[in-house]
Formats: C-alpha cells, sequence, structure tokens
C-alpha cells in the first residue's frame, strides 16, 4: 500500500502562504486591460399607417409598438399597465384584429394598419362604442378606458365576424352577442376600478341587445 509523505506545516504557515498568493494575482501586470466599446443597437426603418395617416419611424429593432406610439408618436392615450400582455391597457387595433400593444415589436408592422384611441373618434363626433360608454359609466379612473374601448370595438366585429370564443357554444353556428360571449372576450382587459357591469351595457347597447 502507498503512503503519502506527509508535509509539516503549520495553520498559520498555510495562512500566510494563501495570502501571498492572493497578493501576486491581484498586482496589475502594468498592461492596460482592452475594453470593448458596447455596440450600438440595431436599428430599423418601420412603415406603417397610425389612425390614418402614414408614419416611417427608425427604432431600436426591441421597441414595442406601445413605446413607439407612446415614445415616439406621442400617442399617450394607449396605456402602459403591467407592460406583460396581463391587464389589457395597451390594447390597440391592427388590420382590424385587437392586440397588447406591449408584447409586439414595432418593426412587426411594416406595411399594417394600426388605430389606438386617437384615432376613433372625436369630442364632437364620438365613436359609438366611446358615446356608449359616457352613457353607461363605463369607466371610473379612466386609465383602462383607451384599451376597454379599443377591445370592445374589435370584440363586437369579432362577433360580426362570425368568429367563435370560449364561451361559444356552438362552433357550428354563428356567434351571438349575448351577454356571456362579450364578457368572455372582454376578459382580457382589466379594470380595477370594477366597471365590468357598466361595460358590458354600453357593448350590449351598441350590438342592439340586452346586457
Amino acid at each position: 500500500m502507498t503512503h503519502l509523505r506527509q508535509i509539516p506545516i503549520s495553520r498559520r504557515d498555510l495562512m500566510t502562504s494563501g495570502a501571498a498568493t492572493a497578493a501576486a494575482t491581484a498586482v496589475p501586470t502594468g498592461r492596460p486591460i482592452a475594453r470593448t466599446r458596447e455596440a450600438d443597437p440595431p436599428l430599423m426603418t418601420v412603415n406603417f399607417e397610425v389612425n390614418g395617416i402614414a408614419r416611417s419611424l427608425t427604432v431600436d429593432t426591441r421597441t414595442t409598438l406601445l413605446d413607439a406610439l407612446r415614445e415616439h408618436l406621442q400617442l399617450t392615450g394607449t396605456k402602459k399597465g403591467c407592460d406583460h400582455g396581463q391587464c389589457g391597457a395597451c390594447t390597440v387595433i391592427a388590420d382590424g384584429r385587437r392586440i397588447n400593444a406591449c408584447l409586439s415589436l414595432a418593426v412587426m408592422h411594416e406595411g399594417r394598419k394600426v388605430t389606438t384611441i386617437e384615432g376613433l373618434g372625436t369630442p364632437d363626433l364620438l365613436h359609438p362604442v366611446q358615446a356608449a360608454f359616457i352613457r353607461h359609466d363605463g369607466y371610473q379612473c379612466g386609465y383602462c378606458t383607451p384599451g376597454q374601448i379599443c377591445s370592445a370595438i374589435a370584440v363586437l366585429q369579432e362577433i360580426r365576424a362570425g368568429i367563435p370564443s370560449h364561451a361559444t357554444e356552438d362552433l357550428m353556428a354563428r356567434p351571438q352577442a349575448t351577454n356571456m360571449e362579450m364578457r368572455e372576450r372582454m376578459s382580457g382587459n382589466i379594470c380595477r376600478c370594477g366597471a365590468y357591469s357598466n361595460i358590458a351595457q354600453a357593448m350590449a347597447e351598441v350590438a342592439g341587445v340586452k346586457a
């Protein structure tokens, strides 16, 4: 059996040699440390239509549609809530379909048509859904209202187009604008003030059905 040779060393010697080794490795070599220059973020130009106006933006490819609208085009009606696609405050309409602007990159919308709350109506000529929200008090603090209105408009268009939802009982029949159908489709838009019943009443009025 092979025996390992014991090297006599005290605890003090071990600590001293360890400190000396650490000091030696910390001594600068005299050569300058090469600093790598941080690369500029990749930029891309996107051409799209926002509220009927042709727009051209050169943005960081990581810029979301939400930030492009708010920070580059100053269309601040579209709100930033959770910034994770969970609250619906940033809902806009892209080519007729509602999307969460915080989850979509601006450069993905080349050639598309985007509609925000600013493009739906004017104080003198409101969109029917905007007018219905006012009549039925479909808001309180108002922060989620732009997203709620954009989503409500798209929901009613989805139902008219015959697109089913999780609440549609018969997938072979055209969906109807029932209270349950509209509530299910609007479930991605959160209202912390709890104006859901009033929102449902406003949508029912526009759809021409009973809430």
